[in-house]
């Protein structure tokens, strides 16, 4: 599990590279609270908005996620214990006035990019009152 990475992988090299083109700028692998141990991997702090890709393995993809063939119990019990960390980490941030963006790491990322850009951009722009 070490070949593992938990960051700079493919997917969301493409999702920041998207982003990026669609010009704007985030900060990559930050911990949007500091007092909690939870790290995003695009953070657009001005805005307070996190994102968050997902592997479809790991947190439990509806459409792609697949049963461990060995070791099944343990793996069901790890994909679960993902799933109630992203809930609370969803939770915890939106407590404190963040947005949370969840992007399945099969989504295409100029789809994700655009979805990405929406939030962030409703959350910069002046209000007119």
């Amino acid at each position: 599990m070490r070949a593992n990475r938990s960051r700079d992988t493919r997917p969301e090299l493409a999702l920041r590279r998207a982003v990026h083109a669609l010009g704007l700028r985030y900060r990559v692998a930050v911990r949007p609270l500091p007092a909690v141990r939870r790290t995003a991997d695009l953070v657009f702090v001005r805005a307070k908005v996190a994102v968050f890709l997902d592997g479809c393995f790991w947190h439990g993809c509806p459409a792609h996620h697949t049963v461990a063939k060995r070791n099944g119990a343990y793996w069901a019990e790890k994909v679960a214990a993902n799933k109630a960390r992203d809930e609370d980490t969803n939770h915890r941030l939106q407590e404190s006035g963040w947005v949370v963006v969840r992007v399945w790491e099969h989504e295409d990322p100029q789809a994700a990019a655009d979805k990405v850009r929406v939030v962030v951009e409703a959350r910069t722009t002046p209000r007119l009152r």
